[in-house]
């Protein structure tokens, strides 16, 4: 009887996985409130503002790191990831996701509630007067076909993983990587040759805070896409077991998604 109830503690009775103490949340919130702080001193041109924003920015970089490499190990190596783990996993991707819509919402309905009904502070008109605004047909619509090809890549990549085509994964995956590069690089060039700023009132502050998430978003996914493919390359993610890359495909969807509302309503409808 003392044997067994010696090792009876070492064997798991239930399919959840209950994650070890962790130092990187309480790590991460630290990094993310220095970065909080940093910009906000930045902005405001204070002493050490952008240290602080370049410090909390490089911790919080770090700690992506080590806290991804901690759920690959506990995922691809200790087998923790069960069924019902991955379960409660897409549920939680699937509300983040949910979460990461609302954000976008409040931009929309703070574009929108002005657009539509301007007021006299912003002239009546809309755009306001002396906003020189981008033509939609231009780089507008190439980085919609960039991102909507990427869209097409990303998918491949999933269906050459279940189909176990390494080969056609690796090529898909390398090319909507690129294509995330491109469009990064060409909405950077476009923020430089565009002719108003953030502080040019309610449209460049919209325009800006809307398409520049998107952009941060875009750099996120194009992170998570790297790290699908750093593990692709080792033989991490096989065909019946890919969560990590499906939650990065899933998210490279909503990217997708979220950019053909910016351009039909703030490029294409709200620049006429």
């Amino acid at each position: 009887m003392i044997l067994l109830s010696q090792t009876s503690k070492y064997f798991q009775r239930h399919p959840f996985h209950l994650v070890d103490p962790s130092p990187w949340p309480f790590v991460a919130s630290l990094s993310a409130f220095s970065c909080a702080i940093g910009g906000v001193l930045y902005m405001h041109s204070y002493k050490l503002g952008g240290t602080t924003l370049l410090f909390g920015l490089l911790t919080l970089f770090i700690i992506m790191f080590v806290w991804w490499r901690d759920v690959v190990r506990e995922s691809t190596f200790e087998g923790h990831h069960t069924g019902i783990v991955q379960q409660g996993l897409r549920y939680g991707v699937i509300l983040f996701i949910v979460s990461e819509i609302l954000f976008f919402f409040a931009f929309f309905w703070a574009f929108f509630h002005t657009s539509l009904a301007p007021t006299i502070e912003v002239g009546s008109i809309w755009p306001p007067k002396g906003i020189n605004v981008f033509n939609p047909l231009e780089i507008p619509l190439l980085n919609t076909l960039i991102l909507l090809f990427s869209g097409c890549t990303v998918t491949w990549t999933h269906h050459a993983i279940v189909s176990n085509c390494r080969t056609e994964s690796l090529l898909s995956l390398s090319l909507t990587i690129i294509l995330a590069i491109l469009f990064t690089g060409l909405q950077a060039f476009e923020y430089n040759m565009a002719d108003f700023r953030l502080s040019d009132g309610i449209y460049g502050s919209t325009f800006y805070m809307a398409t520049g998430f998107h952009g941060f978003h875009v750099f996120i996914g194009t992170i998570f896409l790297v790290v699908c493919l750093i593990r692709l390359t080792q033989y991490q993610l096989t065909q019946h077991h890919h969560f990590g890359f499906e939650a990065a495909a899933w998210y490279w969807h909503f990217v997708d998604v979220v950019w053909l509302f910016l351009f039909v309503s703030i490029y294409w409808w709200g620049g006429s």
